[in-house]
């Protein structure tokens, strides 16, 4: 892998079919030493209070990362991760605290940080990250869930948390309270192929149909415009975020 990384990015958001706002983010930055961040926030609350949670957490994270030369290490770097999250989750509480009609707000955040030959990610919600690695689709966040949970302690099977009826309730969210609960991992990264989303992408387009184009040979922009295009084929029944980011050899 080479030490300073180049690549393709797009990303896009849409209302859909019917929600009456958008209340999805989504970016995707490179800064000068090579280090790749990729990000989506599905927000909570209606209409308002959504859109400014993901609003507030997104942009938190990106003036923190732009602020940033870079990182000296994997270890500076994923401490810097639960740092600017817990930072977004303070900004969208006191905000949410500010003013009545904003209480209750919050918002999904998923992130990678790509540093050379690691990939760090930072997730709370439901948004999801995969990876397409060697050809195989592969999910690296887990769904926070109640039927996560329920598919993660085998209660339910992969086929049965497609239609459970509260497979939209959260566990987790990002500004609901003072303090967040974080999950960070940490990853080799080989140039893999990598898809940021919100659940209006993978609850309205099958897990094999993102992978194949994913696979196409079409542009990365392309690639962004066709899954959501398919969504909202699909219902659209949600906003939708997509990032897409591909390595260059």
């Amino acid at each position: 892998m080479k030490k300073y990384l180049t690549g393709r990015f797009s990303f896009k958001t849409d209302i859909g079919k019917v929600r009456l706002s958008n209340e999805d983010q989504a970016c995707a930055l490179i800064n000068a030493s090579g280090n790749v961040l990729l990000i989506v926030c599905d927000g909570m609350g209606g209409q308002s209070k959504g859109d400014l949670a993901s609003s507030l957490a997104i942009n938190t994270v990106i003036s923190s990362f732009k602020n940033r030369k870079g990182f000296l290490n994997r270890y500076f770097a994923k401490f810097w991760v639960g740092n600017v999250i817990r930072e977004a989750n303070k900004c969208v509480y006191e905000q949410s605290r500010s003013n009545p009609s904003y209480e209750g707000m919050g918002t999904t955040l998923t992130l990678l940080l790509i540093i050379k030959d690691t990939a760090i990610l930072g997730h709370v919600g439901d948004s999801r990250c995969y990876f397409l690695r060697n050809r195989e689709f592969e999910q690296m966040s887990e769904d926070q869930t109640y039927v996560g949970y329920l598919l993660r302690t085998k209660q339910i099977t992969e086929e049965e948390a497609l239609i459970h009826p509260k497979r939209h309730v959260l566990m987790n969210a990002l500004g609901v309270y003072p303090s967040a609960s974080i999950d960070i991992k940490t990853f080799p990264y080989m140039g893999e192929t990598v898809l940021l989303c919100s659940d209006g992408l993978y609850n309205n387009v099958p897990k094999n149909d993102i992978a194949s184009v994913l696979k196409s040979e079409d542009s990365v922009e392309q690639k962004v415009n066709e899954l959501i295009a398919i969504g909202n084929k699909n219902g659209g029944s949600d906003n939708i975020a997509v990032v897409i980011w591909e390595a260059q050899s």
